[in-house]
């Protein structure tokens, strides 16, 4: 039996890349799709293929920075199918640029997209999903990416969201996590580390997995897939030692840091090839 047979997602930014990968693999197993994506064209044509495929999808067009297309996505996957079981969470942009030359305007759109964007469409499926799998699009970006500070930050940002998201909703049944794949697409031309991986197809059947109920035990997760390797990646913790002291100085806190805190490689040198 296919693995999301009678399930219904909605999945953002599907028209091309890795959201039309994810739409097409949940579609072949099972499930029934809302397309979004902000070209309406391109989510037309892969709801076709869906459909030519078999599969069962529908349209809902426009962009995640706005609340009210999030609504919209929502209520169209219940107004069709009844129910909502799944988001996936790939509606997203990545630029280069370096310190001191980025553009103000640029920033604000990757923000609006990559964050709100997120922020918007989890906070809508979460008022009509009774129980169900929400999986966001993160990026090991997120430890902080020369050139692509805007990016980075975002990213940061959606692995805090899912923490948050998981432990919040982890009573009423819905799971969320987080992959951070590498994949070539148009959108990661830019990002050398893509331009070695393989397609899109390759990262759909973990999106599937998380989504399904195989994954019943999996919330709040980062999941690292990339080049054919799978791991999950650690959150923020305390470092050993914790130094206490009574009253503390600059002394005292030269000391720490010269003798007894234990450094280490910024997470961006250790996450380079």
């Amino acid at each position: 039996m296919a693995v999301l047979a009678g399930k219904a997602v909605v999945i953002t930014g599907a028209g091309q890349g890795l959201g039309r990968a994810f739409a097409t693999h949940a579609a072949a197993e099972g499930a029934a799709v809302v397309v979004n994506d902000v070209d309406e064209p391109l989510a037309r044509q892969v709801a076709e293929v869906i459909t030519l495929r078999g599969g069962t999808a529908v349209v809902s067009p426009g962009s995640v920075t706005d609340p009210a297309q999030a609504e919209a996505m929502v209520d169209t996957c219940t107004a069709q199918f009844g129910r909502i079981d799944g988001l996936v969470n790939n509606a997203g942009i990545r630029y280069q640029a370096q310190l001191g030359q980025d553009d103000p305007a640029r920033m604000r759109e990757l923000i609006e997209i990559n964050v709100l964007g997120t922020l918007y469409c989890t906070n809508a499926a979460a008022r009509r999903m009774r129980t169900g799998s929400i999986v966001n699009l993160g990026s090991v970006a997120m430890v902080g990416q020369p050139t692509a500070l805007a990016y980075s930050a975002s990213k940061g940002a959606v692995a805090s969201i899912t923490a948050g998201a998981a432990a919040e909703l982890h009573e009423r049944g819905i799971r969320v996590n987080a992959v951070c794949p590498i994949a070539w697409t148009r959108m990661a031309a830019a990002d050398t580390k893509a331009v070695q991986s393989g397609p899109p197809e390759t990262i759909a059947p973990l999106v599937t997995y998380l989504l399904s109920d195989r994954a019943a035990k999996v919330t709040g997760q980062l999941v690292r897939f990339a080049n054919g390797r799978l791991h999950v990646v650690g959150q923020t913790s305390p470092k050993h030692p914790v130094v206490e002291r009574v009253e503390w100085d600059v002394d005292a806190i030269a000391e720490a840091f010269e003798q007894r805190l234990v450094l280490e490689d910024p997470a961006w040198v250790r996450w380079s090839p």
